[in-house]
């Protein structure tokens, strides 16, 4: 028996069995449809494949996970608010108070000067000089010669050309001023005093009526030329001029002490025709503007030059060079200070009106000779 090997196919009408590539029934007389061949499914192209390792993906995800924690960590510190520190309660111990006693200031002494011994001088004994008159042009004594040079008591026996050494004399300093306060001083060291700070409210006739000081003592203290004040300026209120009055009386300023004379020193000789006489005297206080010295210079060998004044607010004065002789002998010259105060000026001359303001200096004395371009005797 042979199995048939060539593929069929049946009539959905009759039944009948047919070849697969019938297209009619041959009983029923049916016609088939056209089988229908199957497209083949077209695959799409494949992406590339990328295989990794278990141990890369697992650190991979491990800094991953690293990366987002530190990016929530920065976003919640940087938005929380900052933590308040906490405060440890600490126990203070409570000082006791120790008043300490305010040290005295102890006043510094005054040095006194020192001088130094001045060599001696040669001089040639011209025709007619005496013991006496070389005594008297180097303001030195009689004897001092005498004992420098061994000679005679009676000092006789000197001979024209003869060399003397004559001794200068040893200046002798005049007492240094002192720190005593003058009466005016003592009076403003002994004002109490008062620091105020100008508020924007304040005005200075408020201030002084607060404190009972008159306008103008406030305005004295301070410098102030007007009654305008501003915000932050700082006043002096001198409790001391406490009063009634808005205007007390001026208190009379008290005479000054005579000035102490420093130098040249009491008997100075100046002979050389480049000599510049500088006169120094001690500060008497602290001079208000119309107030001054009055340096007074009488040449006492010849009367007729008069008496030379110049009023100065310095402790010095330059000598002029108008008042050296021109004879070309010695004259003694007298200087005195006293402090003097402007009462107002004359009006025929226009020139300033003076008053004695204290005590005049004690006199002193020095010696003067030669013309410019002639020596000394």
């Amino acid at each position: 028996m042979s199995t048939e090997s060539n593929p069929t196919k049946i009539c959905p009408t009759c039944g009948t069995r047919l070849n697969a590539s019938a297209t009619r029934c041959t009983v029923c007389g049916s016609t088939f449809s056209t089988p229908t061949v199957a497209a083949k499914a077209v695959q799409p192209s494949r992406l590339p494949e990328v295989t990794l390792s278990l141990p890369l993906v697992l650190g991979l995800m491990i800094l991953l996970m690293a990366i987002g924690a530190g990016a929530v960590y920065f976003v919640y510190n940087a938005n929380r608010p900052e933590q308040q520190a906490s405060v440890v309660p600490t126990f203070t111990p409570t000082l006791t108070l120790t008043i300490t006693p305010t040290p005295t200031d102890t006043p510094t002494p005054t040095l006194e000067p020192t001088w130094t011994p001045l060599p001696t001088l040669e001089y040639k004994v011209a025709p007619n000089d005496t013991c006496i008159s070389i005594a008297y042009a180097f303001n030195v004594s009689v004897q001092s010669i005498v004992l420098m040079n061994k000679l005679p008591a009676a000092c006789d026996t000197l001979v024209v050309g003869q060399t003397l050494y004559i001794p200068q004399p040893t200046p002798t300093p005049s007492p240094q001023p002192t720190n005593t306060l003058n009466p005016t001083e003592q009076a403003e060291a002994s004002c109490e005093k008062l620091d105020v700070i100008v508020k924007d409210t304040d005005s200075l006739s408020g201030i002084a009526l607060n404190y009972g000081v008159s306008v103008q003592s406030i305005k004295n203290y301070n410098g102030l030329t007007s009654d305008v004040i501003f915000a932050g300026q700082k006043l002096i209120i001198p409790l001391c001029e406490r009063g009634p009055k808005d205007t007390p009386t001026p208190t009379p300023i008290p005479p000054y002490t005579a000035p102490n004379l420093l130098l040249p020193a009491d008997g100075a000789y100046f002979g050389s025709a480049n000599d510049v006489i500088t006169l120094q005297w001690a500060s008497v206080g602290e001079l208000r503007q119309n107030e001054a010295y009055a340096v007074t210079i009488i040449d006492a060998t010849d009367s007729n030059r008069g008496k030379f004044v110049e009023y100065v607010t310095d402790t010095k004065f330059i000598v002029p060079v108008s008042l050296r002789p021109t004879d070309g002998t010695l004259h003694i010259f007298r200087w005195s200070v006293l402090p003097v105060r402007q009462t107002g000026t004359d009006q025929s001359t226009g020139k300033a009106v003076w008053e004695p303001a204290g005590a005049v200096s004690a006199e002193r004395v020095f010696g003067w000779s030669g013309a410019p371009g002639q020596p000394a005797p």
